[in-house]
C-alpha cells in the first residue's frame, strides 16, 4: 500500500468517506474502478485518486455510483451523518 505524497485538497466533500469506505469493505482501487464503470462511470485510476485525496470535483453521477456501490448513504459520503 502506498501512501499520499500530497496533502489532502479542498475540491470536494466526499473524497476521506469515499477511501474508508472502500477499505472498510476491503476494496481495492481497482476493483471501485472495475464496479464505477459496470455501473456507467468512466473513471480511471489517476481519477480515483485524486477523488479520494479531494484533489478532483465529484460529479453527482459518481457519488451516487459509488453510494450504490460502497453501501453507503449519499449524506454519509458528504459528512452528514
Amino acid at each position: 500500500m502506498r501512501l499520499r505524497k500530497q496533502s489532502l485538497g479542498n475540491r470536494n466533500l466526499v473524497g476521506e468517506r469515499v477511501e474508508l469506505a472502500r477499505k472498510k469493505r476491503g476494496m481495492k482501487q481497482k476493483e471501485l474502478l472495475a464496479q464505477l464503470q459496470v455501473n456507467g462511470v468512466d473513471m480511471n485510476a489517476s481519477g480515483l485518486s485524486k477523488l479520494e485525496g479531494q484533489i478532483r470535483f465529484v460529479t453527482d453521477v459518481e457519488l451516487v455510483a459509488l453510494s450504490d456501490i460502497l453501501e453507503v448513504s449519499v449524506d454519509y459520503l458528504l459528512g452528514r451523518e
